[in-house]
């Protein structure tokens, strides 16, 4: 531990190179009392109860890979920024331990906290804190849109019992250009023209192989009489599937335009970008998973006939108050 009087508040440009020295595009910092955040003030103490701040941090995502049709290239990013996050809460968590704070980065991603489910399972959620913190704000698929790197980044947080000065401020302006290009690309119809949001479509289809999917396989599993039965039940492809999480749709961020490193070739030629990133999407083949008999299941045979419906039967219901993507983006 350095000289540094552990009550003392923290500078926060000093924190701020600490962090981008660490691996972090970009930071901010906010205290845990501020407006916008109640709703995670339970949550944060359970992790750290002595916590005063909380700093935002974010990495930018491969967005080609993001935006490629091949499941394996978009679960190749995720993969690859997960632990970048983790290991830049790390050096932080571990810097500020080291000058006498009380410290700690939650999981940016599964395991999550299983005994709250059906209910929230993380233990933070990055998109408010990132928003009160000025990394951006939400777009009109609920996702975080940076002014710099657009929808195309990773969210981590850090909990801290620390004071910093200054804290960081919201951004005045959204950057969400309202083009709707998530709208069109959804496959399960979970973001709506009117600006909400429907959570347990877009979680059943997206985490379909993290929870609620996962379950269903360990009972087919077990109700299957043979392999036989089995293979009626599951597709061979699905059982691979299982061996490693896969994200099956993050359309709504490889289609957004939206941020000053991103917004260039849709302003040249917005035509080539619905052909280049959109369309291609949008006639992928895929499994689409939703709850049966829900307005996602609808919608999916409406607009997306050639995609084959898959049920799975322990949908999860949003959190109450939740009217977000589930985390993490």
């Amino acid at each position: 531990m350095d000289d540094q009087d552990a009550s003392a508040p923290l500078d926060a440009a000093w924190l701020r190179e600490l962090c981008l020295a660490a691996g972090a595009d970009d930071v901010g910092f906010v205290a845990l009392d501020t407006p916008g955040l109640e709703d995670e003030r339970d949550y944060v103490l359970e992790a750290l109860p002595s916590t005063r701040s909380l700093i935002a941090v974010c990495v930018r995502l491969a967005r080609e890979n993001f935006r490629s049709r091949a499941t394996s290239n978009v679960n190749t990013e995720m993969d690859t920024a997960i632990p970048v996050l983790d290991r830049i809460g790390h050096r932080i968590s571990v810097a500020l331990q080291d000058r006498g704070y009380r410290t700690l980065y939650p999981s940016v991603t599964f395991p999550v906290e299983a005994h709250r489910l059906p209910s929230r399972g993380w233990a933070v959620s990055y998109k408010p804190v990132a928003v009160a913190a000025g990394l951006g704000h939400m777009g009109i698929h609920r996702c975080v849109i940076h002014p710099k790197f657009g929808s195309f980044i990773g969210l981590g947080a850090v909990l801290t019992e620390a004071v910093i000065t200054p804290y960081s401020r919201p951004l005045d302006w959204n950057p969400c250009l309202g083009c709707n290009l998530c709208v069109s690309a959804c496959p399960v119809g979970a973001i709506h023209n009117d600006g909400s949001f429907d959570f347990s479509a877009c979680y059943t289809h997206t985490y379909s192989q993290f929870v609620n999917n996962f379950a269903d396989w360990v009972e087919d599993i077990a109700d299957s009489a043979d392999a036989e039965d089995y293979r009626q039940r599951v597709t061979p492809g699905e059982t691979v599937g299982k061996f490693h999480r896969q994200y099956r749709s993050g359309y709504c961020v490889s289609v957004c335009p939206a941020g000053e490193d991103v917004i260039g070739p849709f302003l040249a030629d917005r035509k080539q970008h619905l052909h280049d990133v959109v369309r291609p999407l949008q006639h992928k083949p895929e499994y689409v998973y939703v709850t049966e008999g829900s307005t996602a299941e609808a919608y999916a045979r409406k607009k997306f006939p050639h995609k084959p419906i898959r049920y799975v039967e322990s949908g999860i219901a949003p959190p109450d108050g939740i009217d977000a993507a589930p985390e993490p983006t």
